[in-house]
C-alpha cells in the first residue's frame, strides 16, 4: 500500500511523539511508519480491534493498540465491542480466553506464541489428576489453554484467587498451573491446596537477593509484587497485586519511587502513563510476549493463516465457558 510523503511525515512525527522516551529514533518511526498506516488503514476497512497486552513491545502498545490491558480485562473488553474482528496482541491462550467469550467473533493473535504457564500443563494432565484426587476441585488460573479450562470446575485471575480458592465447595482444591502462585495462595485459605508445578518464568527469575540489591540504592521505593513471583519476593511487597491492580495502586499511591517486579512492558506503560513517578528495579522480558512484532498483526489482518485464527470446538468452548462462569459465580457469592 503506498502513502503519501506528507501521510509518511505526519505517522512519523506521531509515532516519535509516542516512542521516543522508550529510546526510538526518528528514523525508526519512520521505518514502522507505512507499517502503522496500513495496519490502521485495515483496522477501518475491515471494522477490526487491536487489543494489547501490557507486556506487548511500545510500538504495539502506543503505536497500533486500541486498548492495552491484562488478558481477562482485554477478553470482556472485546465482548463489548461493535468490531467484526478482534485482533488480541498476546500469547495463544489470551486469544483463545476472547474467542470462549465471544463465539461468534473473529478472533485472531499475531502469532502462536506460548506462556510457560499454560504450556505446563495439558487436558490429559487434569484428567490423570482428577483420577488421583477425586474429591477435590479443581480451579485453573486463567493463564492456561481452552482444553484445560475445560476440564476444571473453575477458573481465577491473579485479582481473585484468593477468593475462588476459598468459595469452593470441597476442603481440598488442585490448583494450577502456577506454583508459586500456590504457594502464595496457601497461607491466604482454610483449603487444603495440592499445587502444580508450573512457574512463570518471568517472574520465578526475580530473586529477593535482586530485590535486596536495588533496596540499597532506592530505600524509599515501594516495592509492588505480582503473585506470579516466589513468596519470599511477595513477602517483601508492600502490595502484591494482579497486572492491572498492580497499575491501579501505582495510580493512587502517593509514594514517588516504586520498585515494579513484573515484566518490563508494564514498568513501560505505567512510566508513560505517570510521568511524574519513578519506577525503578528488575526488568525481565518475556520472551513469548516479545516474539510478537508489527509484521505479525499487519498480516493476521491482511490475510491471516489457519495459526492466526483462533478456533476452539464448540463442546471444549462450551465447557470451558462453564469454568469461566463458576469463576463468576464464585466471585460473587455472598455479595
Amino acid at each position: 500500500m503506498e502513502f503519501s510523503g506528507n501521510t509518511i511525515r505526519q505517522e512519523t512525527g506521531r509515532l516519535f511523539k509516542a516512542l521516543e522516551e522508550f529510546e526510538y529514533s526518528w528514523e525508526d518511526c519512520e521505518r514502522l511508519a507505512p507499517v502503522t498506516l496500513e495496519i490502521h488503514h485495515l483496522k477501518r476497512e475491515k471494522n477490526a480491534i487491536i487489543l494489547a497486552h501490557s507486556y506487548q513491545t511500545p510500538d504495539i502498545k502506543f503505536g497500533v493498540a486500541d486498548s492495552i490491558g491484562d488478558s481477562y480485562g482485554l477478553s470482556l473488553e472485546a465482548k463489548e465491542t461493535n468490531a467484526d474482528i478482534i485482533l488480541f496482541s498476546s500469547v495463544l491462550f489470551m486469544g483463545e480466553t476472547a474467542k470462549i467469550i465471544n463465539p461468534t467473533k473473529t478472533v485472531l493473535v499475531p502469532c502462536q506464541s506460548g506462556c510457560s504457564l499454560a504450556d505446563s500443563v495439558t487436558a490429559e494432565d487434569v484428567r490423570k489428576l482428577r483420577k488421583a484426587y477425586p474429591n477435590a476441585g479443581f480451579v485453573a488460573y486463567i493463564n492456561t489453554s481452552a482444553e484445560v479450562k475445560a476440564e476444571v470446575d473453575a477458573c481465577c485471575t491473579s485479582a481473585n484467587a484468593q477468593k475462588i480458592v476459598e468459595n469452593m465447595p470441597q476442603k481440598e482444591v488442585v490448583f494450577l498451573p502456577d506454583k508459586l502462585m500456590g504457594e502464595n495462595l496457601r497461607p491466604l485459605v482454610s483449603k487444603k491446596l495440592i499445587i502444580w508445578d508450573g512457574t512463570c518464568i518471568v517472574h520465578e527469575e526475580i530473586s529477593a537477593l535482586e530485590v535486596k540489591s536495588v533496596q540499597e540504592e532506592y530505600p524509599n521505593a515501594s516495592i509492588i509484587a505480582h503473585p506470579e513471583c516466589q513468596p519470599e519476593v511477595v513477602q517483601m511487597a508492600n502490595f502484591t497485586g494482579s497486572t492491572e491492580e498492580m497499575l491501579h495502586f501505582f495510580a493512587s499511591a502517593p509514594e514517588k519511587e516504586f520498585l515494579l517486579l513484573t515484566e518490563c512492558g508494564l514498568a513501560e506503560r505505567a512510566q508513560k502513563e505517570h510521568p511524574e513517578k519513578k519506577i525503578v528495579g528488575t526488568c525481565h522480558l518475556c520472551p513469548y510476549m516479545k516474539k510478537i512484532r508489527l509484521q505479525h498483526i499487519l498480516k493476521a489482518l491482511k490475510n491471516p493463516s489457519s495459526n492466526q485464527m483462533i478456533q476452539i470446538p464448540e463442546e471444549i468452548r462450551k465447557r470451558a465457558q462453564k469454568s469461566l462462569e463458576e469463576m463468576f459465580r464464585l466471585h460473587n457469592k455472598d455479595e
